[in-house]
């Protein structure tokens, strides 16, 4: 029976967890956007991580070892995903495919008249919809966030780096059948941040810069999600100027590396009428 999810991260199909692991992040980093710059690298590096998706998982895992190739109607993995087009999340489909909900029924079955088997295929859709909206900070450090559903209150695992959009998947808390348990699927929307603006896996935050600071040069205590840093300014800093913490930005999901935090100068001019008279007429003078 062909498995190509082994042949997408390069094990063998007794791989431990550890080696499918070490070979998923070796891969991962190879093919990443921001490192691997041709163009097939975005297509591959999306079926490492759905191949990740599904190998990782003891469920999913073992669903797969028993079905293989037939769960992408006979094709393996690679053409599967290239059929998919652009733009489409492939991890979705295969928590569609594995993770309940009769997904599988949406062109990928493949298991003639089967019920039971993938989520409940050919029984009755037990997940529900929810969407939470998530503080700034949390998504990028992660935490807690309490749920309240179907008559329950819970807490759920935010994962870093989530963004506005994505849907986290809450086993067994979706609505009840005959003994059978669907899912929460829970669109996530992240409030926004009065102090840091988030691009891709970067984040910005101006902070403020005394003009002597700007002139002459000095440090200045800056709050960043993770603690607190003193920033070296050079002398003659520019209102504007960016100062690069390299990875200090958000997490990837995928691959856990880190984005940078680039902090934007904002000098801040004393009011004139506050200044020494002496001062005042100099400066009126000299500059």
């Amino acid at each position: 029976m062909s498995k190509s999810l082994y042949e997408t991260l390069g094990v063998s199909e007794s791989a431990s967890t550890d080696e499918i692991k070490k070979a998923y992040r070796k891969l991962a980093r190879k093919y990443h956007p921001d490192i691997n710059k041709e163009e097939s690298a975005v297509d591959k590096f999306k079926e490492i991580n759905a191949a990740y998706e599904v190998l990782s998982d003891p469920e999913k895992k073992q669903q797969y070892d028993q079905y293989g190739d037939q769960m992408f109607g006979g094709q393996n993995f690679h053409d599967f995903a290239r059929g998919q087009g652009q733009g489409v999340d492939l991890d979705e489909i295969l928590r569609q495919m594995f993770g309940g909900g009769g997904g599988a029924a949406g062109g990928f079955g493949g298991f003639g008249g089967q019920s039971g088997g993938f989520g409940g295929f050919g029984g009755p859709n037990l997940d529900m919809q929810a969407r939470i909206v998530v503080p700034f900070m949390v998504s990028i450090t992660g935490g807690k966030h309490n749920v309240s559903a179907n008559g329950q209150s819970f807490d759920i695992k935010i994962p870093a780096g989530i963004k506005s959009g994505e849907t986290l998947r809450v086993r067994g808390k979706g609505k009840q059948y005959q003994g059978q348990a669907g899912d929460l699927l829970i669109k996530v929307e992240v409030a926004a941040s009065n102090e840091y603006e988030r691009k891709g896996d970067n984040l910005y935050k101006t902070f403020d810069v005394p003009l002597k600071e700007a002139l002459f040069g000095g440090k200045i205590a800056v709050d960043t999600p993770e603690k607190e840093v003193s920033l070296k300014v050079p002398k003659n800093t520019k209102n504007g100027q960016k100062f690069r913490l390299k990875g200090k930005g958000v997490a990837d999901r995928k691959t856990a590396m880190k984005g940078d935090l680039y902090l934007v100068a904002n000098v801040v001019l004393p009011d004139v009428d506050s200044l020494d008279e002496t001062l005042k007429k100099m400066l009126e003078e000299k500059l």
